[in-house]
């Protein structure tokens, strides 16, 4: 399978490594707008500076979108309008309406359209979500990732604000999983943020957290910051409660920003029960590039198994919804039903 990948950095960079290691994948070029350190396995592969040049001088049958989350809608688009099946990085695009423009073409020229929820690929976190399920609703989410960054991460951070927020931009993963658990259609978002430092664009804040009604009665809570000011004192809570008990992330790495590792471990699983407790080890957790190299694998199989993606397709923008929606409340103080999000 020849495959293109747009957007070389932390995510794109792994991505690459997955095919470049995957036996039924060919790497036949790689894009990144400005000049990019890449590792040496990548390096013997061509470089283009221009994505449209790229898409018809490779002709792709898989495109890789990591870049900007601005750039996703039509970068995925593109490629589908060019021949090939998609790949892209959460966020799906920058609004519900651009998401469901992507979506719409995929199901219109038949191609297979994936997004990088890279926690669903998590042995751990399947386990985590079917142990909440096996406690029955409705359910309490409580959720967050702080990221204490500075130096290239800060520079990085700042980078990604200035399209996109850290409730959106994180928020996605964790939304999914609320929604993967209830399996129940949200039903109006409340969302409150705060601008902590002027080195952010105009309008743009770094702290945001929001709470989302479900229609079986769930309700959910989800806070994300990322700078030098955030505190690494309750970074990383993970709980979920219900009538019958409650199951939480316990053990592992609590989400520092120098450690993408991090993000996904969850090394154990308190399941709680009013009759008593259970403690399940989570040993030999996949790292980062282990889920990359799952998330790719994934995507082959689907376009060579012909698997039905519309579920996996309605998720995504399902999630990115309720993230534009606490956006959107932040951005004017009033709560959003969903029916009526923008």
């Amino acid at each position: 399978m020849r495959v293109l990948i747009a957007g070389l950095g932390n995510m794109g960079r792994c991505h690459a490594l997955a095919h470049h290691h995957h036996p039924d994948a060919q790497i036949v070029g790689l894009v990144n707008r400005s000049p990019v350190d890449l590792p040496a396995e990548l390096r013997e592969y061509p470089l283009f500076s221009d994505y449209a040049e790229a898409l018809a001088q490779t002709r792709p049958d898989l495109v890789v979108v990591a870049t900007y989350s601005d750039s996703h809608a039509d970068y995925a688009i593109a490629a589908m309008e060019a021949g090939a099946h998609v790949f892209v990085e959460k966020p799906l695009a920058t609004s519900v309406d651009d998401a469901r423009r992507v979506v719409a073409a995929a199901e219109q020229l038949n191609r297979k359209l994936g997004v990088g929820y890279i926690l669903r690929h998590h042995p751990s976190w399947q386990r985590l979500i079917s142990e909440a399920r096996g406690l029955g609703g409705p359910y309490v989410f409580r959720l967050n990732l702080n990221q204490q960054s500075t130096g290239p991460t800060w520079e990085t951070h700042k980078a990604l604000m200035q399209t996109t927020s850290p409730i959106v931009d994180c928020g996605v993963h964790y939304v999914d999983v609320m929604c993967q658990i209830t399996d129940s259609q949200p039903v109006r978002v409340n969302g409150m943020g705060l601008r902590l430092s002027d080195e952010l664009p105009e309008g743009m804040y770094n702290y945001g957290q929001f709470q989302v009604v479900f229609d079986d009665g769930s309700v959910g809570w989800y806070e994300a910051g990322w700078g030098p000011m955030m505190s690494e004192t309750a970074s990383f809570v993970k709980d979920i409660v219900s009538p019958t008990g409650s199951v939480s992330i316990t053990e592992g790495n609590k989400g520092r920003s120098d450690d993408v590792d991090g993000h996904t471990k969850v090394g154990a699983i308190l399941v709680h029960r009013p009759a008593g407790d259970e403690t399940i080890q989570m040993p030999d957790e996949p790292g980062h590039q282990a889920l990359c190299d799952a998330e790719q694998a994934w995507i082959i199989d689907a376009i060579a198994q012909d698997v039905d993606l519309t579920r996996h397709m309605a998720d995504a923008v399902q999630s990115l919804a309720i993230c534009l929606a606490a956006d959107h409340s932040i951005r004017t103080g009033y709560p959003v039903a969903l029916k009526d999000a923008p």
